[in-house]
């Protein structure tokens, strides 16, 4: 049976005070995926899958996906996003969904925070959330990612430190400094940077990031020539944004430099920088598997299935999950990618 509102249920005055205590255990311990097992069949299930922007190269990945996912398994999906990459945005997408009954949210949260009261809501209605890209999302069952932020932004500052000889200036973007995992993942690269390559510096003053695209590959460009031109000697830039290097690698060529470009984001995207060697290394993980997993992890959930530490989502990168638990739950998978020239061709996304 589907986990009811509490607020929603008949009280006596005499259970007033009892009920009202178990009220605040209950928001204290979070919710439990037990209580949301639907009592419908898998066939009469919709998982909406919402991401930061569909438009997007990394959301179309996603919503391959998705869609996979559905094919295999029968069960109704959906992919939406904004039509503008901003959290109040994503969340009227979240409360349509909401008000059209789904079963299940997958969401990939631009401002966790900004979503917490319609997650709520959701679960408050009996209907499951799963997040990705979000490990401090209070108001979800599990959060998944394909990696530990600590272990992805320690390796992305590794690629650039090559690139850079392990020495001189470099600097950070990110799409919103509210993008939980985009600042993971730069505190990460710079923490590696200080405890691995003393040389290196980020500018600054330290501050993370150095800037912001906004999930926009112009606005990338605009911040990356802002960066440059006021910082001559800068001689590294890292994007942890899909939407990132591509700008920052447009602006690098214009301008003649030679600045050493390392991040994420999707092949064919970065392809042609890649070529020139302006961009040498990519890191990254294939959304469309981080799709299908919030829609496995979803799934599962709706059936009545534990999810326990070990466990195979049946997807490679997924094959025993780790589970940890902060904020939230959170499944954590070995999913990495590094893509350089030597490789690049084998992916076609």
């Amino acid at each position: 049976m589907k986990a009811k509102k509490v607020a929603a249920v008949a009280l006596t005055a005499a259970m007033t005070v009892s009920m009202a205590a178990s009220v605040n255990v209950f928001a204290a311990d979070g919710y439990d995926p037990a209580d949301f097992k639907s009592d419908k069949d898998s066939s009469e299930w919709t998982i909406a899958v919402v991401t930061k922007d569909n438009t997007a190269n990394w959301f179309k990945r996603m919503e391959v996906g998705v869609n996979e996912f559905g094919e295999e398994t029968g069960i109704n999906v959906i992919q939406k996003g904004p039509a503008n990459a901003d959290a109040a945005s994503q969340v009227q997408v979240i409360d349509d969904m909401i008000n059209q009954g789904v079963d299940a949210l997958c969401v990939v949260p631009i401002d966790p925070g900004a979503i917490e009261a319609s997650l709520k809501n959701a679960m408050d209605k009996g209907i499951v959330v799963v997040t990705h890209e979000a490990s401090n999302q209070v108001n979800t069952l599990y959060d998944t990612e394909a990696f530990t932020a600590e272990d992805f932004g320690a390796a992305l500052m590794d690629a650039l430190a090559a690139d850079m000889g392990e020495e001189g200036k470099y600097a950070e973007m990110v799409a919103y400094t509210t993008s939980t995992t985009h600042m993971e993942y730069a505190n990460a690269e710079k923490k590696r940077q200080e405890e691995a390559y003393p040389n290196m510096e980020l500018i600054n003053d330290g501050a993370v990031p150095t800037c912001e695209s906004e999930e926009s590959i112009d606005t990338a460009y605009e911040r990356a020539k802002e960066v440059l031109k006021a910082n001559p000697d800068l001689k590294g830039f890292t994007g942890v944004a899909s939407t990132d290097c591509p700008g920052i690698a447009k602006a690098v060529e214009e301008l003649g430099l030679d600045v050493k470009v390392v991040g994420v984001g999707t092949p064919n995207e970065f392809k042609p920088y890649v070529e020139s060697g302006t961009i040498s290394t990519i890191k990254l993980w294939d959304p469309k598997d981080s799709g299908y997993i919030m829609c496995k992890v979803a799934s599962m959930i709706l059936g009545g299935e534990t999810i326990e530490e070990g466990a195979d989502l049946g997807l490679d990168g997924y094959n025993s999950i780790t589970i940890s638990e902060g904020d939230n739950k959170c499944i954590i998978g070995q999913a990495d990618l590094t893509i350089t020239k030597d490789n690049i061709n084998d992916y076609d996304f």
